[in-house]
């Protein structure tokens, strides 16, 4: 099989007429390639293709390469490829009068394809032609494993069980012919004595030899091909197991925004025909026990065949749809775990699926000692759930539709780490019989790990604990260890991944607005440097408040993105929203341009907000750059942004040089019609800095007042600052098309929230009530 896995790479290479040549019409390329391992075992080599006493031999190779072919088109799933593959052992009959001819044929297809990769610079061993991908590119530093479906390793594992049955169906011929001349030659003795003089006498007894040293040796055989069919069901479990991992790790990673291909159907078929393997292995081992005697020399491979089995059925319990990853105790929520070897279940009794909540320290001990834990951190409502087969997706899976949370066990919190940082994850936990086997199998699989409140104004600093851990965990970690600091180059990727998933826009964050957020949460404003290699903390994510803020980073940045999916998503994904820019920034690429000129950037002093920035003239007849006021949500909510530009009279071309009312235009709400009842419609219109001749009708009430700093163009550069580090974006329209973030949850701070009912006060939701009124506050609670 070596030879053929190093030539299938290079077949796309090779010119159409060298394929011809390589794999005539009477020996096509199908043949070679599913049944490649066999062919590779044979020794072509040996014959003399001039010795017709050879011929026997050959003809016994064709026969098997014949039943070969059909049995492998009998188990092939694809129709075409099953019609095809008959043809083509219908076809190998041409070989029949002239068996050798098949041997010279096969040998000289085995040659060309030696020569072939020798002159491809390959050694005489055939090394691999060249490094095949491993998988995905590297995420955190980890290779992630290849997507394959197993078919090719399956394929071969199929072919290695045929020709050990076609082994032991030989011996059992083998052993009735020799029962059979022992018989004759009794007989003979029976007549007369031995004479070395009779022709019949001799011919049996050398016929009867080589009947025993045939069967001798294909009971050798047998047993080494099924030494080798074990060991490859071995590699290509491992690969399987490998995969259902990486499809895990996929899913985890999926909670900041990254691709997932959540179809679980090929994983299932690759399970169910390991299985379907294992177990005609576990059949060929008693056989060969049976005939051969002495069960010990087999014990090795039995107890190998009875670990895969049990790794392959304990392995194939996955959770197909995770839980909330932030669970508010006392809210309903639901899940779904799947059995990917559910219609290989034994029938009978239910399958009950159980449910638990663990802590971090059990979900460890569980990975080392396999031991579950009998303590119980939380109490779980709706808790169990049958694993139920549906026929038409051909999959078993049990759903806890209204699970909940009544309360929760905290476990002792180290010096100032908040509820919101503790982890906890579910269980489930049950017991299946597989058809074929005699017990039950214990089994089990653990979610993603959750964060576990009790008020909602815990939820932002929850998200903030979970978005830490899918964007910077490691893969096969203990659970659940996340690094306490990473390189803001990382940090770049998952605030990008997760605001593009969150806000669903195809528009990330470009290298202004990840530099200014840089300069945002290492607190230097001034530097103009590059900061990917820099490593920021967990505290410096959500733990420590912005300085000059009663807010962190995440708070603020989860605002933004919350802002921007529920008002803003159109006008960024068009590219009219600048973005996150910083004062010294805004000021180079608006000071050389007309009054007018604005443009739209994230407020950086309040959570969820977005400003115009603008060039407006001053006191002494010079330009100067102005700030509006912040508009939130609410704001939003009652006057679309497209209609607040609208009306704001002072600012005309956003940056570059675009006109406001072309660029803009979609965004403005067509006027009411009167309506029937006689009233007259009304609209608010947005107003600023009244009795500015630069404003709109004065006589209007203003709906927020400007926010006006009225630095020097000359002072405007930190000391570290270089004017030329800002270089202006290339006017093209849309105006901005950048790179991207995520957010999520209620706007920040949120009101004071309501206090719960007698039945849900404890210390643990007093403390998110306060914690909320600090916010509000800029109070520390403390």
């Amino acid at each position: 099989m070596a030879l053929w896995a190093q030539m299938t790479p290079q077949l796309q290479f090779l010119p159409t007429q060298t394929l011809n040549e390589l794999y005539p019409d009477t020996f096509p390329l199908d043949v070679r390639h599913y049944l490649a391992s066999w062919i590779e075992d044979q020794r072509w080599e040996n014959f003399d293709v001039d010795n017709m006493e050879q011929e026997p031999q050959a003809r016994r190779l064709l026969d098997q390469m014949v039943v070969l072919l059909q049995e492998v088109a009998q188990h092939n799933p694809n129709v075409v490829e099953r019609v095809k593959l008959q043809h083509i052992s219908r076809n190998m009959s041409v070989f029949q009068q002239r068996p050798m001819q098949l041997v010279k044929t096969v040998r000289d297809i085995l040659r060309k394809e030696r020569h072939l990769l020798a002159q491809a610079g390959m050694h005489a061993n055939f090394p691999p032609f060249q490094q095949m991908p491993q998988g995905p590119p590297e995420t955190n530093g980890t290779p992630q494993p290849a997507r394959e479906d197993g078919k090719t390793d399956v394929d071969n594992l199929v072919l290695k069980v045929l020709e050990i049955q076609n082994c032991r169906q030989t011996l059992h011929r083998l052993q009735e012919d020799l029962n059979w001349e022992k018989q004759e030659m009794e007989s003979i003795q029976g007549q007369n004595e031995l004479d070395p003089q009779n022709a019949d006498q001799v011919t049996k007894q050398t016929r009867i030899q080589q009947l025993e040293y045939n069967y001798s040796v294909c009971a050798e055989k047998r047993v080494q091909l099924l030494r080798d069919a074990v060991c490859a069901l071995e590699q290509c479990q491992s690969c399987l197991i490998l995969r259902i991992k990486s499809w895990r790790w996929e899913q985890h990673r999926a909670t900041i925004g990254l691709q997932f291909d959540d179809n679980l159907g090929p994983l299932q078929t690759w399970c169910e025909q390991v299985l379907g393997v294992n177990g005609k292995l576990r059949q060929e081992l008693m056989l060969v026990k049976r005939d051969h005697g002495g069960a010990e020399q087999f014990q090795t491979l039995e107890e190998n065949l009875a670990h895969l089995l049990q790794t392959l059925i304990q392995s194939s319990l996955v959770v197909d749809k995770q839980p909330p990853q932030v669970i508010k105790t006392q809210s309903k929520f639901s899940t779904t775990v799947r059995y990917l070897l559910g219609e290989k279940m034994a029938p009978g009794k239910p399958v009950l699926l159980k449910a638990q909540i663990i802590t971090e320290a059990q979900a460890r001990n569980l990975g080392q000692q396999g031991v579950i834990p009998n303590e119980n951190v939380g109490e779980l409502i709706n808790s169990t759930a049958i694993l139920e087969h549906n026929t038409s997706s051909k999959s078993t899976c049990a759903t806890f539709r209204n699970m909940s949370i009544k309360k929760i066990k905290r476990a002792d919190r180290k010096g100032s780490e908040s509820v919101t940082e503790e982890k906890f994850a579910l269980l489930f936990t049950t017991e299946i019989t597989i058809t074929g086997c005699e017990s039950p199998y214990g089994i089990q699989a653990i979610s993603l790990p959750v964060v576990v409140i009790v008020h909602g104004s815990q939820e932002i600093n929850a998200m903030a604990t979970i978005i830490w851990d899918c964007a910077f965990s490691e893969p096969n970690r203990i659970p659940f260890v996340v690094p306490e600091r990473v390189p803001w180059k990382q940090m770049c990727e998952a605030l990008s991944s997760k605001f593009m998933s969150e806000v669903q826009t195809q528009r990330c964050l470009d290298r202004y607005n990840l530099h200014f957020l840089a300069q945002k949460i290492f607190d230097q404003p001034d530097i103009s440097e590059d900061f990917s290699n820099m490593p920021v903390s967990w505290a410096q994510f959500n733990k420590e408040v912005l300085p000059g803020r009663n807010f962190t980073f995440w708070q603020w940045f989860e605002g933004v993105m919350d802002l921007t999916k529920k008002c803003l998503r159109d006008y960024w994904s068009e590219g009219l929203i600048f973005g996150f820019i910083g004062k010294q920034h805004l000021h180079v690429i608006l000071q050389n341009q007309p009054n007018g000129t604005f443009l739209l950037r994230f407020s950086d002093s309040e959570i969820g907000g977005i400003t115009i920035a603008y060039v407006g003239p001053s006191d002494n007849g010079g330009r100067k750059i102005q700030n509006i006021q912040p508009f939130t949500k609410k704001d939003l909510d009652s006057a679309g942004l497209g209609d607040r530009i609208r009306d704001i009279n002072c600012i005309t071309h956003v940056y570059p040089d675009l006109p406001k009312n072309e660029v803009f235009k979609k965004f403005f709400t067509v006027p009411s019609p009167p309506n029937p009842d006689g009233y007259l419609p009304f609209k608010l219109t947005t107003v600023v800095n009244p009795g500015d001749p630069c404003t709109s009708t004065p006589s209007i009430p203003a709906d927020t007042p400007m926010d006006i700093y009225g630095q020097s163009m000359n002072n405007v550069y930190g000391p570290n600052m270089n004017p030329g580090m800002f270089s202006p974006l290339p006017q093209s329209t849309p105006p901005y098309m950048p790179e991207q973030i995520p957010v999520q949850g209620p706007l920040y701070p949120s009101p004071m929230p309501a206090a719960p009912s007698s039945e849900e006060i404890d210390m643990e939701a007093l403390e998110g009530i306060l914690s909320s009124i600090c916010q509000n506050t800029n109070k520390d609670l403390h």
